[in-house]
């Protein structure tokens, strides 16, 4: 896959690292020059010094047959623009801008771009940490809905999926078991040691651990 990234901060440099080593092919561009030197001499992708809303920097950069483009510098406007241009003009199928401000989060949103907000994820990981170690809301990037992880015991043993959700509240969807994970149908049986993963409404959480004895 070829992907761009612009910003070559602590969080765009961790990914060109990762992307990189798994293959793809990575351009990464910093206005400033020295930022660079975060990836150090085991990245082989390419490296460029610039703004990254230039076309012809973009252009450079093969940015007409990037599949996936992410803008993380440390600007909200900046990053806003860069995705813009990568979206409007060169129709790259998949673009993602990071921002700071959660309250400006979903006017991107609303731009069609798929938006990480580095607030927004880490106040969703402390309250979870907070209210439950188990639940990780931050998962699928929703106030409204979290996955909830659970040790199944003696209890819980020998009842079946169908016998644990509870409609439109606690769905389970995934078992973790020594064998593998498996996707679940409601008749299957849950066993003694398996790890239950479940869709569940933040509101319905301290019913469905009440229900679960947990």
């Amino acid at each position: 896959m070829h992907v761009i990234i612009v910003g070559c901060g602590r969080v765009g440099s961790e990914l060109a690292k990762l992307l990189s080593s798994e293959g793809h092919d990575v351009v990464i561009i910093d206005r400033n020059s020295a930022s660079l030197d975060r990836l150090g001499n085991a990245f082989n992708g390419l490296t460029l010094t610039g703004n990254g809303f230039s076309l012809e920097l973009l252009k450079q950069a093969g940015v007409e047959k990037a599949q996936a483009f992410c803008s993380l510098t440390n600007g909200d406007n900046t990053n806003l623009i860069c995705a813009q241009v990568a979206k409007k003009i060169f129709k790259v199928p998949k673009v993602i801008a990071r921002v700071y401000d959660p309250q400006r989060a979903h006017i991107y949103a609303a731009l069609g771009l798929d938006i990480i907000s580095g607030t927004i994820l880490f106040a969703a990981m402390l309250r979870d940490k907070i209210i439950e170690s188990r639940f990780s809301s931050y998962l699928i990037e929703s106030k409204e809905l979290g996955i909830l992880e659970i040790e199944i015991k003696k209890e819980l043993a020998g009842k079946t999926v169908k016998e644990i959700n509870v409609p439109q509240e606690f769905l389970v969807v995934a078992i973790r078991r020594l064998s593998g994970v498996i996707l679940p149908e409601p008749s299957t049986v849950l066993k003694e040691k398996d790890t239950i993963m479940g869709a569940v409404k933040v509101t319905s959480l301290n019913k469905i651990k009440e229900k679960l004895g947990i």
